[in-house]
């Protein structure tokens, strides 16, 4: 998951590394405190999901602010995540 969203980021160097696998940890919690489900890796609306959550915890440090920007859209997929068959890859 740490080279997807690298690549989601375009971050090429390792500087980084350790704070966003704290990051997706943190989204995988996250979502899975939000559906009920566990991130499933191969799923790629669960990727686009951490991924999401990722990139907005890392461009938005401030402890308040813009997370309106992101509000619609997570919420969707998290909705869909939330009732998914579990044997949808």
């Amino acid at each position: 998951m740490l080279e997807h969203v690298k690549e989601y980021l375009r971050i090429d160097g390792a500087d980084d590394n350790s704070l966003l696998d704290s990051l997706i940890l943190a989204a995988k919690t996250f979502i899975k405190n939000a559906t009920g489900k566990d991130v499933d890796d191969l799923n790629d609306l669960h990727k686009l999901a951490v991924s999401l959550l990722v990139v907005h915890w890392f461009e938005n440090r401030e402890s308040v602010g813009k997370a309106y920007k992101l509000a619609y859209s997570l919420d969707s997929i998290l909705f869909q995540i939330s009732f998914e068959s579990s044997d949808t890859v």
